[in-house]
């Protein structure tokens, strides 16, 4: 998982390249022909990914943006009206059925079918209209990670083509180098405060609330941690009433007009003595005044590619913490590399 991990600046600026006439080209029929909505289909890993398709398609591109349930197609068979949809099926390994079989009605249905998949040969890719490899290379270890971030890194290089947003592509071209920063970046304060956790909440909003629910999952796969990962306006509407003096929070905050929230969240839940390990750039607290501590992040080339950075400095600090903890985050209990679902 460390090495995988460790690799993802280099998959992302391979990644680029490689893609960028195949997305061009997408994204010049998607302006000609703009899809009334966009319909993201995964699970896992893969649809923590979609979580940021939706976030960033609805900011940069006002496209509304929602995820359909595998189930539907799969298990109940009831066909979704998806005509000239842009349908965005992201995977690993391209095998899972109840994927396949949504890609397949939703191509039978009218829509575009888009498959963002790491094994280019898999069936997924047999099924889509246009295919865009991942360029992640092999992953070994469970914990999916390299991965996810290349699932990230092309759903932005799909909406800056897309958008043709100046800003947004120069950012593209500095973003392998903030993640190799972002590698280096010392969250050990929290891996050293987690390690007798039971249990904690994980905190983003907006373009960074699929990075919480990314981090809650490998908490939980890695370090044997519940986790749960919440919106930070969410989280007032009932869960944070168990957050009070000693629960641990994780909060990744978004360096957009969600950022201001965020703090203010961070503060009141400091006031309460939780312990809060907050990731961002604007964190100015006193260590002393309170468990928990400011994380520190690399600075981001457009608040878009944020997440990425905050999921790559997350990704060495749980590996570190399931080490600690006496898992193995390679091979974690009862966990394949690849889920077949139905």
């Amino acid at each position: 998982m460390f090495r995988e991990a460790a690799e993802a600046a280099d998959v992302v600026a391979r990644q680029f390249a490689a893609n960028r006439d195949v997305l061009a080209a997408l994204a010049a029929d998607l302006r000609r022909r703009p899809p009334p909505f966009v319909a993201t289909c995964a699970r896992g890993s893969s649809d923590h990914a979609a979580t940021y398709a939706k976030a960033l398609f609805e900011t940069q591109l006002g496209v509304v943006t929602a995820s359909v349930s595998p189930s539907v197609g799969s298990v109940y068979g009831v066909q979704q009206q998806l005509r000239d949809a842009l349908f965005i099926a992201v995977s690993q390994s391209g095998k899972s059925p109840d994927l396949l079989r949504n890609a397949e009605a939703a191509r039978e249905a009218g829509a575009r079918v888009v498959a963002l998949v790491n094994v280019v040969d898999s069936p997924l890719a047999a099924l889509a209209d246009v295919v865009v490899p991942l360029h992640a290379g092999p992953e070994r270890s469970v914990a999916a990670t390299k991965s996810y971030l290349a699932s990230l890194s092309a759903i932005l290089q799909l909406a800056a083509l897309w958008r043709g947003d100046a800003a947004l592509l120069d950012a593209l071209d500095r973003l392998p180098d903030a993640m190799r920063v972002a590698w280096d970046c010392d969250w050990s304060p929290a891996c050293a405060g987690l390690v007798r956790a039971h249990n904690l909440f994980v905190l983003g909003r907006g373009l960074g609330l699929g990075a919480a629910q990314e981090a809650a999952l490998k908490f939980k796969e890695t370090c044997g941690l519940h986790a749960e990962a919440y919106s930070s306006a969410e989280v007032k509407h009932g869960p944070m009433a168990l957050v009070g003096p000693g629960f641990p929070v994780l909060i990744l905050a978004q360096p957009d007009e969600t950022e201001a929230g965020t703090l203010a969240l961070a503060d009141e839940f400091r006031a309460r003595g939780a312990q809060v390990w907050l990731a961002s750039r604007e964190d100015e607290a006193d260590p002393g005044s309170g468990p928990g501590q400011a994380l520190p992040v690399a600075d981001a080339p457009h608040p878009a590619c944020a997440p990425l950075l905050l999921v790559q400095s997350f990704y060495r600090m749980v590996n570190a913490l399931s080490l600690a903890r006496g898992h193995d985050p390679d091979r974690p209990p009862h966990l394949n590399k690849v889920t077949e679902t139905v």
